[in-house]
């Protein structure tokens, strides 16, 4: 059992089982599979930002990596500090998870990389996960067939939840931290703050802080306090 080290950490609420699926349950029915089944697998998740692909990617890593999988997850996006060089002998990995592949498409020295990448994990029957805002043919990728490659396994667009479905998902977050957050306190708390997943997600995580702190359960008046204190 190996995880590569390479100055990432992987967010621990980054689970399965703190993702609501929603209308994208073939997407994790997939990545479970990719996480789980000694098999070649090539995976392309596109969507907007905000939509949870860092969060898949990660759990996706964790999930193989509790079943002895060897494994990586790879941040390639603007400010990594990852060189080409580095994926060279990645090919020998069980799972290897790709987050912002489309950041590195027009960059020569990076495409051969990952075609060679690509070639190794289907010679050695692995899986290969990648995450992007939008479908492999649709990104600027320059080097002959590597967009094809990557499109003859399974594209997946993410979804994005529903309203109800984000208030579900703050719950299930809530729960996973051993949090009780009420259907009313849920809905206050969503009707006062911004939509946005990363933010209901960040402000769950303070909230849960500051109950722990005051040893207090989620109420609407303990939830308003907090959001007046924060706001001043």
């Amino acid at each position: 059992m190996e995880q590569i080290p390479l100055d990432v950490q992987l967010a621990d609420h980054a689970v399965f089982e703190t993702w609501l699926a929603g209308a994208n349950g073939v997407l994790l029915h997939a990545l479970r599979q990719a996480a789980t089944v000694r098999a070649f697998a090539v995976c392309w998740l596109w969507g907007g930002p905000e939509f949870g692909k860092t969060h898949l990617l990660q759990a996706c890593v964790n999930e193989a990596y509790q079943h002895d999988f060897r494994t990586a997850y790879l941040a390639v996006g603007p400010g990594s500090e990852l060189k080409p060089a580095m994926i060279e002998n990645m090919g020998d990995l069980d799972v290897i998870c790709i987050d912002e592949i489309d950041s590195v498409a027009g960059c020569a020295e990076w495409e051969q990389a990952m075609f060679t990448l690509f070639e190794s994990v289907r010679l050695r029957g692995t899986r290969l996960v990648m995450a992007a805002e939008k479908p492999p043919l649709h990104c600027a990728f320059s080097l002959p067939d590597l967009a094809s490659r990557f499109a003859s396994g399974a594209t997946f667009r993410i979804h994005p939840l529903s309203d109800d479905d984000k208030i579900r998902a703050m719950q299930l977050r809530a729960r996973w931290r051993g949090l009780e957050l009420p259907d009313d306190v849920a809905a206050f708390l969503f009707a006062r703050v911004a939509r946005g997943n990363r933010f209901l997600f960040e402000m769950l995580d303070w909230l849960d802080r500051k109950a722990l702190t005051e040893q207090k359960r989620l109420t609407i008046p303990f939830v308003r306090s907090f959001l007046l204190s924060s706001a001043g």
